[in-house]
């Protein structure tokens, strides 16, 4: 559309221009360079044009992110140094990479944080004193963390909950194990070297990997509890702390750190983004502002043929641009912190365009801290949702992620997302209107890739069903189940015939070991059947509580590996309700979803 002549302006706002473009399959486009919106005359279907112009002046505003209510409410952004380097980082790639932050665009566009991973340690002195790489950083530590701080960024560290770190215990580049992590671990110098990274050089970031913690067999509740109050201890309260277990700790995480990983480490291939995107599709129970599940940092950049890495050996083989796309996009969605980890001194212009669109980082980036959660599955093919402005709000995010080798055709149902009424939908990547459906729409979407969009409409309808997966397991937890630890906790597994692909399982023999479904909204009170799809061996029996009230037994017989119901009658008040399944002192059904009828 940019190359046609432009009719008059539209009187509402000189921002937008109405042009003529019948070739082109979009209502509104929107030209961030320049400052403009156009309105296609062409796929207007009917509609008032001046409505249409107004709408495009929305979007444009929508491009620019309010600040937060909280610095530290907000998935972190920035940059990471062990993707493409590993531990053979110095001060000149942490300086030149800061430098490069502050006038590429990327600090414009909320890429603040610089992160230097492992790599930087040469032990602790027999006093005890934490001592860094006399040839990485031959002028230790606070020329470095001055000089991002002058630019106007914030610096991140590193460390390990044992005596000794990932770099020097598994490797971290062609050389194999680093020696200068041996020993450099937070174990047994928690308060000496909090002081030292947060008070003594000023620190405002760091990562607690957990290699050392496993080869001591530490509790990793216990151990993190220990390191986070040492951080508190130095009278510094924005310091953000990453654990980085490698898989989701537990829920108890969120009571000490902004951020947890999720996963084992991610590696630049369409398989590692893939399986990581799947770890990470039912957790959106577990984020809220300002604590978020990790999914590591980001490979954005290591495009096939452009890529610079040190773990070439270990899977790194690139990524195509629709990966990118989706990679970033999913990241955006299910509200991970942001860490480009490619070299951003030659960061691909595409990468860069991608990574800074103002419209998916708002996805991301917003004070509600919500996770995107599925709401429709098709084989490798998911449709996840989750509120863009305000919560139960007219504006959701959509993302339709194809993780098959296939293109796929989406059915994207109204009903499915909570929304009524004539929908505007708003393609984020293409930062373009594609017009407006009612009741359902079919999009194709290529193999690996994912369309990513803010549908605004007429009405908000209230929610019908509630999945078990997307529910809150109070005892969740994905660690390994060694050194002699029986968790047996509720946890989401595959069942077939169940309404999401999905059942929890694992449910009960504790007071602690429930499912919860939160923020279940109800708009008009009255009575109300409660459904719940479940499948049971044999006979069990679960407390159903709303809000913490009075406890109803449900009793239920065992279905034989088939799916069957069980319904309540409840009173509920217009508002929002917490429903509670649970049985402290025996093994629950499995559980499915819940449905509400008037």
């Amino acid at each position: 559309m940019a190359a046609l002549s432009a009719f008059a302006s539209s009187g509402a706002d000189e921002r937008v221009e109405y042009r003529d473009c019948p070739k082109c399959d979009k209502r509104i486009r929107v030209d961030l360079a320049a400052g403009k919106a156009y309105v296609n005359l062409s796929r207007l279907e009917g509609a008032d044009k001046e409505v249409v112009a107004a709408r495009a002046a929305r979007l444009l505003d929508a491009a620019r992110i309010p600040p937060a209510s909280d610095p530290k409410i907000r998935p972190l952004m920035g940059w990471s140094s062990w993707n493409t380097f590993g531990v053979g980082i110095s001060e000149d790639v942490i300086l030149e990479t800061a430098r490069a932050m502050a006038t590429n665009g990327l600090k414009a566009a909320g890429y603040t944080y610089v992160n230097i991973d492992d790599g930087f340690f040469w032990g602790h002195s027999e006093d005890g004193i934490l001592r860094f790489n006399p040839k990485r950083f031959p002028n230790g530590m606070k020329p470095v963390v001055d000089g991002i701080h002058a630019l106007g960024l914030k610096a991140g560290i590193y460390s390990d909950a044992g005596a000794d770190t990932c770099g020097s215990v598994w490797g971290g580049g062609p050389d194999g194990p680093d020696n200068g992590g041996v020993g450099g671990g937070l174990y047994g110098h928690d308060a000496a070297d909090c002081k030292l990274h947060f008070v003594d050089l000023g620190f405002d970031f760091i990562k607690v990997d957990y290699c050392g913690g496993f080869v001591l067999k530490l509790d990793e509740r216990k151990r993190y509890t220990e390191i986070a109050n040492a951080i508190k201890a130095t009278g510094r309260t924005d310091v953000r702390l990453n654990i980085c277990r490698w898989g989701f700790p537990g829920t108890w995480a969120a009571d000490i750190a902004e951020s947890w990983r999720t996963t084992g480490d991610i590696r630049a291939n369409w398989g590692s983004i893939r399986q990581i995107i799947g770890e990470n599709l039912y957790l959106s129970a577990y984020s809220k502002p300002g604590h978020y599940n990790d999914m590591d940092m980001l490979e954005v950049g290591q495009l096939v043929g452009q890529l610079k890495s040190v773990f070439g050996k270990n899977g790194d083989t690139g990524i195509t641009p629709d990966e990118e796309t989706t990679h970033f996009g999913m990241w955006c969605m299910l509200s991970s912190p942001l860490l480009i980890g490619c070299d951003v001194r030659t960061i691909p212009a595409s990468t860069k365009a991608l990574i800074t669109n103002p419209y998916l980082l708002a996805m991301n980036q917003n004070d509600l801290g919500l996770q995107g959660y599925v709401v429709a599955k098709d084989g490798a093919a998911y449709i996840l949702v989750k509120d863009a402005v305000e919560k139960f709000g007219r504006s959701r995010y959509v993302a339709l992620y194809n993780g098959s080798d296939q293109a796929h055709d989406f059915t994207v149902r109204a009903a499915d997302l909570d929304l009524g009424g004539r929908i505007d939908a708003f393609d984020l990547v293409e930062m373009a209107d594609v017009g407006c459906f009612k009741d359902q729409v079919s999009v194709n979407v290529a193999p690996h890739a994912s369309k990513f969009y803010r549908f605004d409409a007429e009405r908000r309808v209230q929610r019908k069903v509630y999945e078990a997966e997307c529910a809150y397991l109070a005892d969740y937890q994905e660690l390994d189940e060694r050194f002699e630890k029986k968790f047996g906790t509720a946890a989401p597994a595959p069942m077939e015939s169940a309404s999401g692909g999905m059942v929890v399982v694992k449910l009960g023999n504790s007071a602690t070991n429930y499912l919860e479904w939160r923020d279940v909204k109800i708009d008009n009170g009255g009575e109300y059947v409660l459904v719940i799809d479940y499948s049971s061996p044999d006979d069990r029996a679960f407390d159903l509580a709303v809000d913490g009230g009075v406890v109803r037994r449900v009793e239920v017989k065992g279905t034989e590996g088939r799916l069957s119901k069980a319904e309540v009658s409840v009173k509920l008040s217009a508002g929002v309700h917490t429903i509670r399944l649970a049985n402290a002192s025996a093994r629950m059904p499995d559980i499915d979803r819940l449905t509400l009828t008037p």
